[in-house]
């Protein structure tokens, strides 16, 4: 496969430059990575990858809207009459086991967490892609407009099925980063975004269908947002991140941006060669306990 180059790929696709491993042991053969349920465009997955149980949780799949309607991936402690709801907004990769994984721990820490299938319509299996060339054209034909409407139907789904949207929080990691960015500053209901290394900036032929970009966007943000950025980030130079900061300061909105040191995009994916235990781990209490401060989780 080939590596993604500057001029063809949004910064969220370039911080994807792979660290390839000496020597293969501590990954899985391609045959078992997607077996287990994982993507096969970012690489090679670790063997020990993080798998979290279902002890306590309901969790599963379902359809918004049925039949042709848009899938979603769902996991909520058992239990609980109303349990506060938070977005698991994807990577490129479609809705792959590092994804579900992560909502059933939001799902142990009490949420009702649910990760929409956002490329749905496209009509393909994202984690089956190898090539980025063939990936890329489908998700970022995706318009914003249709990805902020996307996000509302599983809030009002949540809700439909108990869920508690008055203590709404959202978490993106990759491209689902972008999209924290992109629904705070659209969603008057949310309570608090986490945003893992999310591009801050569009490439210009991107302008048609995703008309603003986070650091655009930065004076209208209505949630706090928390974002968590790595140095070493091939796609998103630091120079990016402070821009933000300064913007969402200049507009005095309530957020924290922290980078790890020695950490690159994906330092959180644990099943991806690029995971930072260190910072991944920091980076998971950073953000319970914002969705704890600021009210979505207890």
């Amino acid at each position: 496969m080939t590596n993604p180059t500057a001029p063809q790929f949004p910064a969220d696709v370039l911080g994807l430059v792979r660290e390839v491993p000496l020597s293969r042991r501590g990954f899985m053969t391609a045959s078992a990575a997607s077996a287990a349920g994982y993507t096969l465009a970012a690489g090679p997955v670790r063997a020990d990858s993080i798998h979290t149980d279902t002890e306590g949780l309901s969790a599963g799949n379902a359809v918004i809207g049925g039949g042709n309607g848009m899938p979603v991936y769902y996991a909520r402690p058992n239990k609980v009459a109303k349990a506060p709801v938070i977005l698991v907004a994807m990577e490129i990769f479609g809705l792959h086991e590092y994804i579900k994984d992560v909502t059933r721990r939001l799902a142990k820490l009490g949420a009702f967490a649910v990760a929409p299938d956002l490329y749905f319509r496209a009509g393909k299996d994202l984690t089956k892609i190898i090539d980025f060339k063939e990936l890329m054209p489908v998700v970022n034909a995706k318009p914003d407009a249709e990805l902020i409407s996307d996000l509302d139907s599983t809030v009002t789904w949540a809700k439909s099925v108990g869920g508690d949207t008055d203590r709404l929080g959202i978490i993106g990691f990759c491209r689902g980063g972008r999209t924290v960015w992109e629904y705070a500053a659209a969603s008057p209901g949310l309570k608090a975004g986490v945003a893992f290394y999310g591009a801050l900036t569009d490439p210009e032929a991107q302008k048609g269908i995703w008309p603003k970009s986070p650091l655009e966007l930065a004076g209208d943000m209505k949630a706090p947002v928390l974002g968590l950025y790595g140095e070493e980030d091939q796609g998103i130079p630091l120079t990016q991140v402070e821009a933000m900061k300064a913007a969402l300061t200049a507009s005095n909105k309530t957020f924290e941006i922290v980078t790890y040191e020695d950490a690159p995009h994906g330092f959180h994916a644990d099943y991806r060669s690029g995971y930072r235990k260190e910072a991944a781990e920091d980076g998971w209490q950073r953000a319970t306990g914002w969705f704890k401060k600021y009210g979505v989780l207890s």
